[in-house]
């Protein structure tokens, strides 16, 4: 399969902490890696270095055949990749609308002009957005598409989660980075997003998909390969049941002696 993004030798330190060291990593175009290890293993890390958070301090990163090693975060995004954080990135005073548009902006058309001048091109492109973020709505939840301008603040953290996830779909990246999505929720809604997840990825077999997770089940389900981090090094890659067979893996993180 073609690799969708490679990384190259990518290290970077926080003073004398070592948070990627010569991290070798390839994820093909239509997979759904998992990247798993302990706290502390450089899993957010990796993700904030492809987008632009924070810059490598060594090595190279290639996404789609485009050296991203030194792009900005708004070039990361504008060349198609997404994301969402482990803690909840949401506006709460603002509407499930409001925050799914957020993550539209690169297709808006945010002209002075254009917004109070041309008012009949305006309302179209408000349409359109309307209907694109309702559609992805549906897909998680029905029940929330006649929610779409209530605030968010009021809703339970699993439609926070389908919310988050949407707003980085709007775009329509071509990889999207899942950073612990089953954090704050039950194992039975951890269940059913990745049911959301997994429906998601039927529907648009083009998107390739990276997912931060601690819970193991998940892993299993969703993904087609893992990759496990420890001390900022990759220990093992391969199918779940291949990484988590080896010794090592089960030494550093799945608590087996």
């Amino acid at each position: 399969m073609t690799a969708l993004l490679e990384a190259r030798g990518v290290g970077r330190r926080f003073g004398g902490v070592v948070a990627l060291d010569s991290l070798d990593l390839s994820v093909a175009a239509n997979e759904i890696l998992g990247l798993i290890g302990p706290n502390g293993s450089g899993k957010t890390t990796f993700f904030n270095v492809i987008t632009g958070i924070y810059a490598a301090d060594a090595g190279n990163l290639v996404f789609d055949g485009i050296d991203i090693t030194k792009a900005s975060s708004r070039a990361v995004y504008q060349l198609g990749i997404s994301r969402t954080f482990q803690r909840s990135r949401l506006s709460l005073p603002l509407s499930i609308f409001d925050n799914i548009m957020i993550g539209n902006h690169k297709r808006l058309n945010q002209g002075l002009w254009f917004n109070v001048m041309r008012r009949a091109a305006y309302k179209r492109e408000f349409e359109q957005s309307y209907r694109a973020a309702r559609a992805l709505i549906e897909v998680f939840e029905p029940a929330l598409a006649g929610r779409m301008f209530e605030p968010v603040a009021g809703l339970p953290m699993i439609d926070r989660r389908r919310i988050e996830i949407c707003r980085a779909l709007i775009s329509a990246p071509k990889l999207l980075l899942l950073d612990e999505p089953s954090a704050g929720m039950t194992h039975d809604e951890t269940a059913e997003l990745m049911d959301d997840i997994l429906l998601v990825r039927k529907r648009n077999k083009d998107l390739t998909i990276i997912i931060v997770e601690h819970e193991m089940g998940v892993i299993e389900r969703i993904t087609d390969r893992c990759v496990v981090l420890n001390f900022g090094r990759k220990i093992a890659e391969g199918p779940y049941r291949d990484v988590a067979a080896d010794a090592q893996v089960q030494e550093a993180y799945l608590g087996v002696a």
